[in-house]
């Protein structure tokens, strides 16, 4: 008998190679931090939203069969937060912003958010900072913007030739498309640099990005379902104006002793899993190394089949 079992996408691209590098890269920098005892407040920051029907799936009911609460059909309408916080201080005072999305229909709330509306609230939220700081985010498109912009690979001709033109990088009118691309291809650093990033190191700040797909590193996700928990409990009306206020009370209520629980477990799952990588690279690179032959072993042994 065959069973049928769902697999989850997001665990396979967890481990694709680039993937498992930025995963590396991002344990050993921020543990290492703490074992070399850096005393700058390490900063989370994420956005979320909150549906206006909001609610507990699981309620208790009264054996008289009494009716309880109607929900509303559909999510209704959405609020978006964003906000930042630590162990040390908790929320970052005068850093919350909550406001309603304009489609409230849309699945997703990345698309309420842009570049310019987030570097506004970034930039807030660095001078309500108290000190020199570590600022931990992902790499959402409006967090990602880059000092010097390349065209995108589904940039028009025209735009690729303007773009090489205003860096002074000479190419002949008969150059293709894709010729035209493999220059800025040339141009483009291994190392990506982020406006967001040099705008904190101008402020005395450092921004270290969360490897993809691994938001369980943030402990800002454990604050949002203290909050959104929160929310569901209170909702009885599922009306805007009181999803926005119990949202604010909800946020409000977040104590800094919270956010040191939630640090402490997201900090306690980085350090596990830093040492499982440590681990699997030393396990593994050796039978690797066993079981496959070097390059120029098998540049002979083509060689010899050439030969033959």
């Amino acid at each position: 008998m065959i069973s049928i079992v769902r697999c989850d996408g997001r665990k396979f691209l967890m481990e694709r190679n680039d993937i498992v590098a930025l995963r590396c890269k991002f344990l050993r920098e921020i543990c290492t931090m703490r074992k070399n005892k850096d005393s700058r407040p390490i900063v989370y920051l994420d956005e979320t939203w909150v549906n206006q029907n909001h609610s507990r799936s699981v309620a208790w009911q009264h054996n008289t069969n009494m009716v309880g609460p109607k929900i509303p059909i559909g999510k209704g309408g959405r609020l978006i937060v964003v906000h930042a916080g630590c162990a040390k201080y908790g929320f970052i005072p005068n850093s919350k912003l909550v406001f309603r999305s304009n489609t409230g229909n849309s699945t997703d709330y990345h698309s309420q958010m842009n570049s310019e509306l987030f570097k506004s609230w970034f930039t807030q939220m660095l001078n309500n900072l108290e000190e020199p700081s570590v600022i931990i985010m992902d790499n959402a498109s409006y967090h990602s913007t880059l000092i010097d912009n390349y065209p995108k690979s589904n940039a028009k001709k025209a735009d690729v030739q303007e773009w090489l033109t205003k860096k002074n990088i000479k190419f002949s009118p008969l150059e293709t498309l894709a010729e035209l691309k493999m220059r800025v291809k040339a141009l483009i650093p291994n190392e990506k640099k982020y406006e967001l990033d040099q705008l904190a190191l101008e402020m005395g700040h450092e921004v270290i990005r969360l490897p993809p797909y691994h938001c369980q590193y943030n402990p800002i996700e454990l604050i949002w379902a203290q909050v959104k928990g929160q929310v569901a409990k209170n909702n009885k009306t599922f009306k805007m104006c009181d999803i926005e206020r119990l949202t604010h009370e909800a946020l409000d209520s977040v104590t800094q002793h919270d956010w040191e629980k939630c640090v402490r477990h997201a900090e306690e799952l980085q350090d596990k899993d830093n040492e499982k990588e440590i681990m699997r690279d030393a396990v593994l690179e050796p039978i690797i190394l066993t079981l496959l032959p070097d390059d120029s072993d098998w540049d002979d042994s083509d060689d010899e089949e050439n030969a033959e």
